[in-house]
């Protein structure tokens, strides 16, 4: 009980401090002022469109439980998450968690900020496999804490990696992997870089050191290939293990050359001292629609542009899904994540930008 007064007490502070809000930047960008977590590599605005469509017909199917008075605490409020998932994921995936909130909940925007509360890629699998909660899920309109007590039920992301997946055979814990959309793993450059696009064969070879120099791969002269990576167990720095290397050993970067947040690696790669050396990695729809910085350019694979057509019939080679994760025997995230993936479903997940499975 003490664990969870100092919750709600922290809770309560977020709340007071505008539910996350947002403060616009000179761009007309929306940069969030919380640190840490999946809002801090975010500086776009996720906001409701003005065509928005609700598409859910049941909305009784999934909605959360009742709010109470903490004993001792009048002015603290938990929430039951009642027949409503409790979600955590990777930061690619916020926007999708904020739509499925107002199809099924028809929460106020300045509510959605707080309670989709992802804590990036490895954290939210660890709290999956080890039975935690997401403890910082707030409604600020209606001056509640979510139940810090509920064990997630659904990771939205990337899929977990081999450490990841290890851990829950460990404890004993089944993973069922369910794709909902898909997505492309794209390679960015400086836009001034004349190289368009790049082979596998070429990406590999620049990540383990034996090309060093952009005109080897159709770029400039005396120019040296900056190289970024992300930290292991991030859902990017997965994608480039197990997808990219395909078998070859990457070798690990020098620490400047690591980015800890998805958008930091926007601004290495956008920003690189005014010039065209860098090279990174993400995903497109991270970078179309999540994070802006600089001016940089996603290069084809094998002259294969990442566009929805391509990445539906597999011609782009690093085609990935995004999934919804959750444990096996979990009857609410099972009931969840087949209406999600539905045409109902579909229509949701396209109504926020990603890419449906049909």
């Amino acid at each position: 009980m003490n664990r969870m007064k100092k919750s709600l007490c922290l809770a309560l502070a977020l709340v007071c401090a505008a539910c996350w809000c947002f403060a616009e930047t000179t761009d007309g960008a929306a940069q969030d002022s919380q640190t840490g977590g999946s809002w801090s590599q975010i500086n776009q605005s996720i906001a409701r469109g003005e065509d928005w469509v609700r598409y859910v017909k049941e909305p009784a199917d999934f909605q959360l439980g009742e709010a109470k008075a903490l004993e001792g605490y009048p002015d603290l409020r938990v929430m039951d998450w009642g027949a409503y998932p409790s979600m955590d994921g990777s930061t690619v995936c916020v926007p999708l968690a904020m739509e499925l909130a107002r199809q099924w909940l028809d929460l106020p925007e300045e509510d959605l900020n707080g309670f989709v509360s992802f804590s990036t890629t490895p954290y939210a699998y660890d709290r999956l496999t080890q039975g935690k909660a997401n403890p910082t899920v707030t409604i600020a309109s209606r001056g509640v804490m979510m139940d810090d007590r509920h064990p997630i039920d659904i990771v939205l992301g990337t899929g977990p990696n081999a450490d990841e997946r290890k851990a829950a055979e460990d404890a004993g814990v089944e993973l069922v992997m369910v794709p909902v959309c898909y997505d492309a793993f794209v390679f960015l450059a400086g836009s001034k870089n004349p190289v368009d696009t790049l082979t596998p064969e070429q990406i590999r070879s620049i990540y383990t050191g034996v090309t060093r120099l952009w005109s080897e791969v159709g770029g400039e002269e005396n120019q040296v290939i900056e190289a970024y990576q992300r930290p292991h167990g991030s859902g990017s720095q997965t994608a480039m293990e197990e997808l990219v290397m395909d078998g070859y050993q990457l070798p690990a970067a020098a620490a400047n050359f690591v980015s800890d947040g998805m958008g930091d690696l926007i601004a290495q790669v956008g920003n690189f001292d005014g010039a065209n050396n860098a090279l990174g990695y993400s995903y497109l729809y991270y970078v179309d629609a999540l994070y802006k910085s600089g001016s940089l350019k996603v290069l084809s694979i094998d002259g294969v542009a990442p566009t929805p057509e391509n990445l539906r019939s597999g011609a782009y080679p690093y085609t990935v899904y995004y999934y919804a994760v959750y444990r096996k025997g979990n009857e609410t995230a099972e009931r969840f994540v087949d209406w999600l993936t539905s045409e109902e479903g579909q229509a949701c997940v396209a109504q926020a930008g990603y890419v449906t499975l049909k």
